[in-house]
Formats: C-alpha cells, sequence, structure tokens
C-alpha cells in the first residue's frame, strides 16, 4: 500500500489551512458586516464565536482526519463499520459531495476574477462602464472560458500533491497575499475622504452588542469564515503526523484568518467611502463597486492588477481545498491515482457547474442551498460522528496526541452538547435568515 502524502512541516500545514479558510467571504462580506453591526462592537461576539467555536471545529475536523489517517468518508466509513452501522459508506459520501458543491460555484466566480484581472492587465477595466459589464459578462457563455482556466488551474495544482502542489502553493502566494493587502491598505487609506470608511469599520455603536442580529450575523462568519464543512479541513488534518500540535494549529489558523479579514476591510472600506460608494454592496462589491473606484484613481489600472491578483490568491488557496476533500474521497472509493481523481473529479464539476456560469439564477439558488444547508448539515455529520460514535477517551487521545497542552476531559461534553448543538443553531439560523455565512 502506498504511503499516504503528508505536509512537510507546521508552517506548510497551517498556511495551508489559512489559506482554505481565506476565502471570498472573508473579503466582502466580513468587511462588511464589520461597520453594519457596530464596528468594533461586532468584534466582540465574533472573536468569541471564531476562538471558542470556531477553533473547537477546526480541532475536530483536523483530529478526525489525522485520527482516521482519511477523509470524512474514510473516518465515517470507518465508525458505522465499527459499530455494525449500515449506510456508512453514503453518510460519508455526503461531506465530499458538498464540498464539490461548493467547488462548482465558487470556481465560476473565479472565473469572474480572472477576467477581471486579464482587463486590468490590458487596460480594458478602465474603459468598461461597471455598473453594467458585470451582468453583460456573468451567467454567458462568455464566462466559461475563464471558468474553464480556474477550474484546470485548481485540478493542476491538486494533482502535483500535497508538498510539491498544495504546500509550495500556498507557502509562496499567502505571504505575498499579505504583502499585496497591506500595500493596498496603505495606498486606501491615503485617498480624499477614506477616513470616513475608517470611522465607519472603527467607530463603536455599542446599542448592536444588545441586538440578536449581531450575534447571530457575528455566529455565521465565524463558523463559515474557518472553512467548517465536514470535509475540507478534515483531509487536510489526514495528511499530518502524530507530532502535530492540533489545538495550537487551530488556534493559529483562525487568528491568521481573522487577521487577514480585519485588513482587507481596512483596504477595501476606506476606498468605497472615499468615492461615496455603497459599503453594502455585498458580492457586487468586486466586480461593480471596486472597478469605479480603480478607474477613477491614479494608476487605477495597476492597482486593480495588484487588487484582482490578490483576490486570486485568496480564490485559488481555497478552491485546492475543496478539489482535495472531493477528490480524496473518490481516491478513497475508486483506488484511482491522484491525477486521475483530480481529472474525473474536475471534470465532473466543470460539466455540472456550466448551468450555473450560464444562468444566474441557477447560480444563486445552488450558492445558497449548498452554503446555507449542505455544507453546515456536513459539519454537523462529522461532528456527530465523531462524538457520539466515538469512546471519548478515544476522542481526546486523537486530539492531545503531540500537544503540548493538552486539552482537558471537560472538551468532550462542550463539544457534544455544546458544539453540536450551535451548529444545529447554525443551520436552523441560516434557513431563517437565508444564510448568515
Amino acid at each position: 500500500m502506498k504511503e499516504r502524502e503528508s505536509f512537510s512541516n507546521k508552517f506548510g500545514f497551517i498556511i495551508s489551512c489559512v489559506g482554505a479558510a481565506l476565502g471570498l467571504g472573508n473579503i466582502w462580506m466580513f468587511s462588511y458586516r464589520l461597520g453594519a453591526y457596530g464596528g468594533p462592537v461586532f468584534l466582540i461576539p465574533y472573536f468569541i464565536f471564531v476562538f471558542v467555536l470556531g477553533s473547537t471545529g477546526l480541532i475536530i475536523e483536523f483530529a478526525f482526519g489525522r485520527h482516521f489517517k482519511g477523509g470524512s468518508y474514510t473516518g465515517i466509513r470507518e465508525v458505522f463499520k465499527r459499530r455494525n452501522f449500515k449506510g456508512g459508506k453514503v453518510v460519508g459520501l455526503i461531506p465530499p459531495i458538498g464540498l464539490m458543491g461548493v467547488l462548482m460555484f465558487y470556481s465560476v466566480v473565479i472565473g469572474w476574477i480572472l477576467k477581471y484581472f486579464s482587463m486590468s492587465v490590458t487596460g480594458e477595466l478602465m474603459q468598461i462602464n461597471p455598473a453594467t459589464y458585470f451582468d453583460s459578462f456573468s451567467g454567458t457563455m462568455s464566462s466559461v472560458p475563464y471558468f474553464f482556466i480556474a477550474m484546470l488551474l485548481t485540478v493542476v495544482i491538486v494533482s502535483l500533491g500535497i508538498t510539491k502542489g498544495i504546500e509550495k502553493l500556498n507557502k509562496w502566494i499567502m505571504p505575498l497575499l499579505f504583502v499585496l493587502f497591506i500595500v493596498l491598505t496603505i495606498r486606501g487609506i491615503t485617498l480624499p475622504g477614506a477616513m470616513e470608511g475608517v470611522k465607519y469599520l472603527m467607530t463603536p455603536d455599542w446599542s448592536y452588542l444588545l441586538k440578536v442580529e449581531t450575534w447571530v450575523m457575528a455566529l455565521g462568519q465565524a463558523f463559515f469564515t474557518v472553512s467548517l464543512n465536514g470535509c475540507g479541513m478534515v483531509v487536510y488534518g489526514s495528511y499530518i503526523s502524530e507530532k502535530f500540535d492540533i489545538p495550537s494549529a487551530a488556534f493559529s489558523t483562525a487568528l491568521f484568518d481573522t487577521l487577514a479579514a480585519l485588513l482587507a476591510s481596512f483596504m477595501i472600506m476606506p476606498a468605497v467611502f472615499a468615492f461615496g460608494l455603497d459599503p453594502a454592496a455585498g458580492p457586487s462589491l468586486l466586480f461593480i463597486t471596486l472597478p469605479q473606484v480603480f478607474q477613477a484613481m491614479p494608476y487605477g489600472n495597476v492597482l486593480s492588477g495588484l487588487f484582482f491578483l490578490s483576490i486570486i490568491f485568496a480564490a485559488i488557496s481555497s478552491s485546492v481545498n475543496m478539489l482535495e476533500g472531493s477528490m480524496e474521497a473518490f481516491m478513497a472509493w475508486t483506488k484511482k491515482s491522484r491525477v486521475v481523481a483530480c481529472a474525473v473529479i474536475g471534470g465532473i464539476s466543470f460539466i455540472l457547474a456550466l448551468p450555473l456560469a450560464t444562468n444566474g439564477a441557477y447560480f444563486g439558488k445552488f450558492a445558497d442551498l449548498i452554503t446555507i444547508v449542505v455544507s453546515p448539515v456536513a459539519a454537523l455529520i462529522v461532528a456527530g460522528v465523531f462524538f457520539y460514535l466515538v469512546d471519548g477517551k478515544e476522542i481526546l487521545g486523537a486530539i492531545n496526541e503531540g500537544a503540548k497542552r493538552p486539552l482537558p476531559a471537560k472538551f468532550i461534553p462542550f463539544g457534544k452538547y455544546v458544539f453540536v448543538g450551535v451548529t444545529l443553531v447554525v443551520i436552523v439560523l441560516g434557513i431563517a435568515y437565508g444564510g448568515i455565512g
């Protein structure tokens, strides 16, 4: 049997996990919510949730993968087999299929980003009407070639393996991503009128601390920002040795992901306010609002190129985790090679996502289904199987192996009742609010 791949060191593992966690939602959603829900006041519930519940979720998923030496499909199947339960293969396929669904619509969005980056390089972005161009491009056949390139890039990187592909990619692009964020932040806050954006982010409104919606949105942001979906972080955890300190790695991942989101907020919002644009633009912030900013700025074509390059880095580092999670399950199921599995899952994802790339209505409905229901359900399945079908001492041993500061036994009831319960709440609230992550 071929020896399982592994990350070469702790830095490679953590930086890859940060890359997986740092997605597009961190860039456009966190900055808006930070300003809309009381500025720094929003950080109080967010920090509570991300460093208590988010870190707990990462610990669970890392430990699940390492303990069973495989992704969620392998682990769930093994636990069901131990218990003489039927349906382990079926239940085990839910998380990777859900993550494959995220890969499908996410790759479409990466295609849009690639298009805007290419227009920045050629200077075409400076000539378009941002308010109308995006609708004329997205949801049409003209977006398909860029969608194909996005999927192909992801397939090629994942095909190279853990150390030569995913780890090497993240070791290069994540530090560069932070550098680009810092450069663009400095430029943004030096624009005339940019301080209004800083005030939007940093002026506390304590009344929001008493509003239920503030806590709901902070919970959703914290849960989804560290990429808890029952698959991607599980499979990354399966590539680490018993020497890795899982609690420390989970905390570091949550910390650096939060720092990146905060930095992105100060990169975007000051520039948005400097030009009197809508800070609550949501996803269209990237494709309509900010292109207007770049058109009005000196050296806007250069700055737009740097900006969309940084967004490509953030997006690709996430998409490789999505493909890795779903592809690894296909490898475990069929015993196919990594290259074949990448080609098959990438090809199927591309074909199935073509309607999403060419029809905006399909895209929105599918993305909502996957993010609001399927992904948190998959996270719930893994946490539920781990805490309710595996012995508590075995769980604690799996988590604390290699840990410098082992977690106490009370972590088990916390995970079993609090974390699993909160995950259920996230699903219910997501459906009720039409999405909170």
